[in-house]
């Protein structure tokens, strides 16, 4: 047995050579906790932002080894006890197969925080994945929690990294807990007390690749069900997550919950008429279903933004959380910025910021919540495929503004599958990063001149930002001011 692998919060760390890859918010938490509890850390990350640097000479005070420069994930040092990565590191690269060849133990953060969880006062973790959805779902659940009156903090692939959250000197009653596959990829001994998928669709095949690729994915995303103890929560709609939950190997006597946007069966929870429901964690269940919230009392009415208070409700509902605070939780909740989000209503057109749908499965979500739209896309496509999204809401279109490195991917899927919808494609920074104020007042120009009273213009790119912007928010932070520029400016919609 590895030297690291029965060490916990309470033993000594002191001697362990821990190497962290990655210096994001994740690897900063794990190299400042190590250190903290003794190990001997080093730090290797092939770039760094200034920020980064002066979090690396607190740490390097602190008694860590600090390289952060090109190259530094090249090798491996030498005696190594256990190697911390980042998400972001593929398991072929030349750190990890190194580690591999070795012997060396690899863990995520994720897997770091769920052993230095204080024995004492382990709090259980409610976790979610999916393709789509997951930020959304995870800050629903968390204001359910607190809204019963539990210390609760969101964690994981948003919020506080995982080892902040358990190392914090006052304990949480919960985490909710969003991961995404690349986390789950390196988590082994990880095991929720409930878990969901949310949904599962094409996505990654730049880190997922070759013909296993799809199934790796999916193989990676069933993982948060693996011991679970109490609920794994499936999405009716979606086969993929059900068999996931079949083949997971989970605690005697968890229950498998579906949800669904329709009338729910005994064993979950869904919609009926105007009101989400219960028929899973009520002793008549039965013969009938606990009132949750009714679908006016949440923050969108689309579609999968309910699938998502729903997936939230029936994790909250395995922790015995009351349908009360259910209801207070999801009417006090409001989606982060660039999630479907009204920018403007003008001369009977509505404008819609969804910079955060960045692929195929997430845009169709959003599609489907409007009807006609003039459907702002492109950016990176990661490798993803248009048609089927095409095929499904081809019919809801009345324009389509291009934009983006991969902007021919939809263009071709869109001649193919709805030839008659016009396609406009505004052209610049496909190479790098473009001013993008000039480019948004293009797009929106185009979408002004397309839209009639009773549409909407959705800004749902299906394809990842850093072909042209930053990041998501700066491209709808972009679109939005040239929405709200244009209509100070006095124009009105050509359509």
């Amino acid at each position: 047995m590895s030297k690291v692998e029965s060490l916990g919060r309470k033993d000594s760390w002191e001697g362990v050579r821990a190497v962290v890859a990655g210096f994001g918010t994740s690897g900063y938490a794990a190299a400042d906790n190590l250190t903290h509890l003794g190990a001997s850390v080093t730090v290797l990350a092939d770039n760094a932002t200034a920020a980064q640097l002066e979090k690396a000479e607190l740490l390097e005070i602190l008694g860590a080894t600090v390289h952060l420069h090109a190259g530094a994930t090249d090798r491996l040092p030498d005696d190594v006890d256990v190697v911390v990565t980042s998400p972001g590191f593929r398991p072929d690269a030349p750190l990890l197969t190194q580690a591999a060849e070795r012997g060396v133990p690899v863990w995520g953060e994720v897997e770091l925080a769920w052993r230095l969880r204080d024995p004492d006062h382990p709090a259980p973790w409610l976790c979610i994945t999916g393709t789509n959805g997951k930020t959304t779902t995870v800050q629903m659940l968390d204001s359910i929690l607190r809204a019963a009156g539990l210390r609760s903090v969101a964690a994981g692939n948003v919020g506080l990294p995982l080892t902040e959250a358990v190392m914090d000197p006052e304990p949480y009653d919960v985490i909710a807990v969003e991961l995404s596959s690349f986390q789950l990829h390196y988590v082994a001994t990880m095991a929720a007390e409930s878990a969901a998928v949310l949904n599962f669709a094409e996505d990654h095949l730049d880190w997922y690749a070759g013909d296993t690729g799809m199934d790796d994915y999916a193989r990676d995303k069933g993982r948060i069900y693996q011991g679970v103890e109490r609920a794994c929560v499936y999405n009716v709609a979606d086969p993929t997550t059900e068999r996931l939950v079949r083949e997971a190997d989970v605690v005697e006597g968890a229950r498998a919950i579906g949800f669904t946007l329709g009338v729910p069966s005994v064993g979950m929870v869904g919609v009926v008429e105007d009101l989400l429901v219960d028929r899973a964690f009520i002793d008549q269940r039965q013969s009938s279903a606990a009132e949750l919230c009714a679908i006016s009392d949440l923050a969108s009415t689309a579609p999968h933004f309910v699938a998502n208070a729903l997936a939230a409700a029936a994790l909250a509902r395995a922790h015995g959380i009351s349908q009360s605070a259910v209801r207070d939780g999801l009417r006090a909740f409001r989606p982060d910025g660039h999630r479907i989000a009204v920018v403007a209503e003008h001369e009977g057109v509505t404008w819609v910021d969804d910079s955060k749908a960045t692929n195929p499965h997430a845009a169709q979500s959003s599609l489907a919540a409007y009807d006609p739209v003039v459907w702002v896309a492109g950016g990176l496509a990661k490798g993803a495929s248009f048609d089927e999204l095409v095929q499904q809401v081809g019919d809801r279109l009345r324009a389509v503004v291009l934009i983006g490195r991969d902007r021919e991917v939809i263009a071709a899927a869109l001649a193919r599958h709805a030839p008659d919808v016009p396609v406009i494609e505004v052209t610049g920074g496909e190479t790098g990063p473009v001013d993008g104020a000039d480019l948004m007042r293009l797009v929106v120009g185009a979408a002004a001149q397309a839209a009639r009273p009773g549409d909407t213009v959705l800004l749902a790119p299906g394809c990842a930002s850093m072909d042209q912007f930053t990041d998501y928010a700066a491209r709808g932070d972009a679109f939005a001011a040239a929405v709200r520029a244009a209509i100070d400016e006095g124009w009105t919609n050509q359509g």
